[in-house]
C-alpha cells in the first residue's frame, strides 16, 4: 500500500472531493483524520472508510478557527499529509463586473484564512518529524468564456503563491508542497445546482480526451503524489485536467 502507516488530516472530509481523497488514502493504507463543520457528514465518510476496512476518525472543527485547528493537530499527533478542501463560499454565475465586491471577495479572504492556519498547523508538526506534504486543490487556469466564476478562480491563484512559498520554507525540512489541478471535477457538482450542465458542458468540451476528471481520478492521484513515489515532487501542480488545462 503506498500510503501504510501514514496519517492524514482532511479538512473538509464530508464533502465531495475531501471525502474521495480520504476514500483514496484509506485504500492505500492511511490513517484518515476527516475534519469539516457538519459531523453528519463526516460521518457519512468515515463509515464508507471503515465499511471497507480502512481507519477513520472525525472531528467537528471550524478551518478558520486557528485554536480549533492547532487542537485538532495536537490531538491528531503524527501529521503526514494534510489536505484542505473546505467550501469557499463562493458566488457564482454572476458576471464579475456585475458582481458585490463582498460577494467576490469573499471566496479569497476564506480560502487564504483557512488555507493559513491549517498550513501552519500542519507544519508546524511535519518540521519537527522532518517530513510531511500539504496538498492543495485548484490551481492557475483557463477562464471559463461561457460561466462566471466570481471570485474563485482569485481564491486558486493566491492559493498557488502560498503553495510555491511553502515549498521554499519548507523544502529544507523534508516538506512537500503539490497542488491538484483539474480542470473541473463534473461529478462533484451537486444535482440541481444552477447552471450546472452549462459548467459540465463547458469542462468537458474542454478536455483532449472527451471526458472529465472524476473523483476516484482526483482521489487515486492524491494518494500517488503523497506517497513516497512521488517523493521528488515539491513546489510543483499536478495535472488530472484529461488536457483541459495544457502545461
Amino acid at each position: 500500500m503506498l500510503l501504510q502507516d501514514r496519517t492524514a488530516v482532511v479538512y473538509g472530509g464530508g464533502g465531495a472531493i475531501g471525502g474521495a481523497v480520504a476514500r483514496a488514502f484509506a485504500r492505500e493504507g492511511a490513517r484518515v483524520c476527516l475534519a469539516g463543520r457538519t459531523a453528519e457528514s463526516l460521518e457519512r465518510v468515515a463509515a464508507d472508510v471503515r465499511s471497507a476496512g480502512g481507519v477513520a476518525e472525525t472531528a467537528v472543527v471550524d478551518a478558520l478557527d486557528p485554536a480549533a485547528v492547532e487542537r485538532h493537530a495536537d490531538a491528531v499527533g503524527r501529521i503526514d499529509i494534510s489536505f484542505n478542501v473546505t467550501s469557499m463560499n463562493d458566488v457564482q454565475g454572476t458576471p464579475m463586473a456585475e458582481m458585490d465586491v463582498e460577494d467576490y471577495l469573499r471566496p479569497v479572504e476564506t480560502t487564504v484564512r483557512t488555507h493559513f492556519i491549517t498550513t501552519k498547523a500542519a507544519a508546524r508538526i511535519m518540521k519537527r518529524q522532518g517530513s510531511g506534504v500539504l496538498l492543495f486543490f485548484g490551481g492557475s487556469g483557463e477562464p471559463m468564456r461561457d460561466y462566471s466564476l466570481g471570485g474563485l478562480q482569485t481564491a486558486f491563484e493566491a492559493l498557488e503563491s502560498m503553495r510555491r512559498q511553502l515549498g521554499s520554507e519548507l523544502g529544507p525540512y523534508g516538506v512537500r508542497t503539490v497542488t491538484l489541478r483539474t480542470g473541473g471535477v463534473v461529478d462533484s457538482i451537486p444535482v440541481g445546482f444552477e447552471g450546472r450542465d452549462a459548467i459540465v458542458d463547458g469542462i468537458v468540451a474542454t478536455t483532449m480526451l472527451g471526458r472529465a476528471a472524476t473523483l476516484e481520478d482526483v482521489g487515486n492521484v492524491a494518494a500517488f503524489v503523497a506517497s513516497d513515489r512521488a517523493r521528488t515532487m515539491t513546489a510543483a501542480t499536478v495535472n488530472v485536467s484529461a488536457g483541459a488545462l495544457i502545461d
